[in-house]
């Protein structure tokens, strides 16, 4: 079976990570547990949450405590993507105390930071929903946590930008200065020179100005990425892109202003922050 149709949690990047965070906490032994706890004690625990929520990688969580210990017994309680009340039960784990103790913090952190961002990306989504606007992850993930962090975006409601820098072409004013160095071509032969080295994947150019748009356009790039230009600029560049390309607003855009932007026609928006900034959802593990 390939990784592509593995459950997230069963995919090798994911199981290694898992391992990981469990060695860092635990490291040689977990000293107040092996301190205090019996090794033959039994005990059940769910994971509760302590607001309002959209719910992301209670699998993933699941899996944290199975490989503790594959004498826990997990039972996911709902769905990621699901809409959870405070005081809603979402996983159910039984099995040695110590290991559930052992494993709680590792599996915690992840979890609330995957629903953190499900639930913000949520949000935003709501806000732009009316407009057919979407939301779009970036790049800006922590380091290891990029297949967690785009999962939750998704769970969310928001679409994924590219996954790396392998899958997408993305010019940005760093590439066109170093290009120049040997061209004294435009903003479209840059694009054409892109499109020509990497003829199966989708180009898109980030532009600071309408003039530099109209530069670009000629060149007809899948995408034009609209860099901190305020929203009335950004209707005329939608307006400019018509029947080209596709539009993608990004830069100091917030929860606050966000619909302006989506009232400018853009095809989407990229929020940094989504992933970067993430505040974690509250959720806790009560022991039955």
């Amino acid at each position: 079976m390939s990784e592509d149709v593995l459950a997230l949690e069963k995919q090798p990047e994911v199981r290694d990570l898992i391992e990981r965070e469990l060695r860092e906490d635990i490291g040689p032994g977990d000293a107040t547990t092996l301190a205090l706890v019996d090794p033959e004690a039994p005990a059940a625990a769910r994971v509760v949450a302590r607001q309002e929520l959209v719910l992301a990688g209670v699998n993933v969580a699941a899996e944290v405590f199975r490989m503790a210990d594959d004498r826990l017994k997990t039972e996911s309680l709902a769905a990621d993507g699901s809409e959870i009340r405070s005081g809603e039960a979402v996983l159910r784990v039984e099995g040695p105390a110590r290991a559930i103790l052992s494993a709680e913090r590792t599996a915690l952190n992840l979890l609330q930071r995957m629903a953190g961002i499900a639930t913000a990306t949520d949000c935003l989504v709501r806000i732009v929903n009316d407009y057919g606007t979407q939301i779009l992850d970036t790049r800006k993930t922590v380091p290891g946590l990029r297949r967690l962090d785009k999962h939750a975006v998704a769970c969310g409601g928001g679409t994924n930008h590219r996954a790396g820098l392998h899958d997408a072409i993305l010019i940005k004013d760093n590439h066109l200065a170093f290009w120049r160095q040997k061209h004294k071509g435009t903003l479209a032969d840059a694009v054409a020179a892109a499109r020509a080295a990497q003829p199966g994947l989708k180009i898109e150019i980030e532009v600071d100005t309408l003039e530099q748009l109209r530069e670009a356009l000629p060149g007809k790039p899948d995408w034009v990425l609209l860099d901190n230009m305020p929203p009335e600029t950004v209707a005329e560049a939608v307006a400019l892109c018509a029947g080209i390309c596709r539009t993608e607003a990004s830069g100091g855009i917030t929860k606050e202003n966000v619909r302006e932007y989506a009232r400018a026609g853009v095809t989407a928006i990229s929020i940094g922050a989504l992933t970067h900034s993430v505040r974690a959802a509250d959720l806790g593990l009560d022991f039955e």
